[in-house]
């Protein structure tokens, strides 16, 4: 029983000041003992709301700045992607491991569900989330280990690109079906519709990225063209709100369709390269977007995600623990036949599925996502969060022991 004091009601700025505060001083102690500063972020949400102190409750206008959160998290993540790297991630035997790596898992997810007879969308989302891989925590958990431009450093980060971008696919996908009618006809027919209008959507993205390509071939066309644009518009930081605005055209024209809004922000955000904008410009908005997120929207986002966390609610302990080991198992297990097949040797694979075993940031968004729908209950998204929390605290030590192995035998 969790200890109350819900008796000492107080305004939402000073709410937001507490959350805020304690969410940063734990996101700054773990990321002293080399940790993703959201675990100490989800931590603080845990201690202030109904789990422990039951002090700050999840009001509308969190969620807005947990929204907000959500969207600058994706365009972040999208910012670490070239769609270059896509197609990088499905050449040759390379999808071996891009696909073992995300369909072992989602179906692993998937059979958990079916053997502890839960319906089909919380079935799905668990294999969602079970397959997704979190890019972001995985670019830093490589970046501290000094292995991110290493040859499994790199293929890590295709697959988790592969795997990004699939999920938030099939997240579209279930989101748009959510409300139909639970039969065979309906749902095919649902399916099919929303694939269409996803198809649809991709067209915007490959014509758009095909136009920006033939228009990059002039010589720094595109970032002369934005330098005017600059110099013409007088308002302090104009080069932000240009990049909000392209890429809130994208997330419009999704939710004008019938799409989640952080499917056009990803998409749109993977646009904007370098070498399209220039590497000052594009380096001006990334760390822009990031002292946004980090230092105010994301610690509100995860801590908000620790206030939701109910660990009363979790009664299956038996599904939990099925949650965990199929999270772990199936995602190892998946990198590892993909390289496998890839021609990689044992330890490389090893080290290949385990590298991909965090979930971290784009499974809690999934996860978010999916319980504000509707589609999953309190308990399932606790033990989601604990899955989450589990797999990427553990991630940096076995990835570390498995590159110790790699290098020993070079």
């Amino acid at each position: 029983m969790p200890f109350n004091v819900q008796s000492l009601e107080l305004p939402f700025f000073a709410n937001l000041l507490i959350l805020l505060v304690l969410a940063r001083l734990f996101g700054e102690i773990m990321e002293r003992f080399k940790q993703p500063a959201m675990i100490g972020e989800i931590l603080a949400g845990v201690l202030l709301g109904p789990t422990i102190l039951n002090f700050i409750h999840r009001t509308e206008e969190l969620k807005v700045i947990s929204e907000l959160g959500i969207f600058l998290l994706v365009i972040i993540a999208g910012l670490e992607i070239h769609l270059d790297e896509i197609v990088k991630s499905m050449k040759g035997r390379n999808i071996f491991i891009s696909i073992a790596a995300f369909f072992i898992p989602l179906f692993s997810g998937y059979l958990v569900g079916i053997c502890f007879d839960l319906d089909v969308m919380s079935t799905v989302f668990i294999g969602l989330c079970v397959a997704i891989t979190a890019l972001p925590v995985s670019i830093r958990i490589l970046m501290d280990l000094g292995k991110l431009n290493s040859h499994v450093g790199q293929k890590i980060i295709s697959v988790a690109i592969f795997d990004d971008v699939i999920a938030l696919t099939i997240l579209g996908i279930l989101l748009d079906i959510k409300d139909v009618e639970p039969t065979f006809a309906n749902i095919t027919q649902a399916t099919i519709f929303t694939v269409l209008k996803l198809t649809f959507f991709l067209l915007i993205i490959i014509l758009t990225y095909k136009m920006i390509q033939k228009l990059a071939q002039k010589e720094n066309f595109i970032e002369n063209q934005l330098n005017n644009i600059l110099s013409f518009l007088k308002g302090k930081e104009s080069l932000f709100a240009v990049f909000f605005v392209f890429i809130l055209i994208f997330a419009t024209i999704t939710e004008s369709i019938g799409l989640h809004f952080i499917i056009g922000a990803f998409f749109a955000s993977m646009l904007i390269s370098k070498e399209l904008v220039g590497e000052k410009h594009l380096e001006t908005f990334h760390n822009t977007t990031n002292s946004m997120a980090m230092g105010f929207l994301a610690p509100i986002f995860f801590a908000g995600i620790g206030l939701e966390f109910q660990f009363s609610s979790i009664q299956n302990y038996p599904l939990l623990l099925a949650i965990i080991a199929v999270s772990f198992l199936s995602k190892i297990i998946g990198g590892y036949i993909g390289g496998r097949f890839a021609r990689l040797n044992h330890k490389v694979s090893l080290a290949l599925g385990i590298g991909l075993n965090a979930r971290g940031i784009m499974e809690l968004v999934i996860a978010n996502i999916a319980y504000k729908a509707g589609i999953i209950n309190t308990e399932i998204f606790s033990m989601l969060v604990i899955m989450g929390l589990i797999t990427t605290l553990s991630t940096p030590f076995l990835l570390k022991r498995a590159f110790k192995s790699i290098d020993k035998v070079a």
